[in-house]
């Protein structure tokens, strides 16, 4: 039963990634976004890490994908030339198949052993958030914050003020 949604859900996180690669509108390729994010949710739950589950849909499931929309929306990508059409795609298709050549092998090789699924206590989770991991999630959350500000930035100010 958890292979064959493991397998269910592995077909909509490739075919999330796939779409955010292939399409030339920016919102759906957002949304296809969140279509693989929320189904890496999925596999966090087929592995009984609810916590990440939960995490991934609020975090990037909502967070991320909203401030990317919304710097999509206050953008106005009418005024630049359009950079969905790159010359450069066989290349960067190139690269991709020899990524893939050398991680198939490597999965193959060093296949994962039969482990056993074991909660984490939400203790140990949240001492570790609040003083280890306390200072990475803070820079993320600035970074996040100056693209959506400077993204308002772009949209808002007149032709010659840039």
């Amino acid at each position: 039963m958890s292979v064959a949604l493991f397998i269910v859900l592995a077909v909509f996180i490739l075919g999330g990634g796939l779409a955010v690669v292939v399409t030339r509108n920016v919102v759906q390729a957002a949304l296809a976004l969140l279509v693989s994010l929320v189904a890496v949710a999925g596999i966090y739950l087929v592995l009984y890490a609810e916590f990440l589950a939960l995490v991934q849909v609020l975090i990037y499931g909502g967070a991320i994908v909203i401030v990317l929309i919304f710097a999509i929306m206050l953008t106005r990508n009418a005024e630049y030339p359009r950079t969905s059409d790159n010359r450069q795609w066989p290349l960067a298709a190139l690269a991709a198949l020899g990524l893939l050549g050398v991680l198939v092998p490597s999965f193959l090789i060093n296949a994962v052993r039969g482990t056993e699924p074991s909660n984490a206590s939400f203790t140990g989770i949240g001492e570790s958030l609040f003083t280890t991991w306390a200072v990475p999630f803070e820079v993320a959350s600035l970074v996040l914050l100056v693209a959506l500000i400077g993204a308002i930035i772009i949209a808002r100010s007149g032709p010659g003020e840039n």
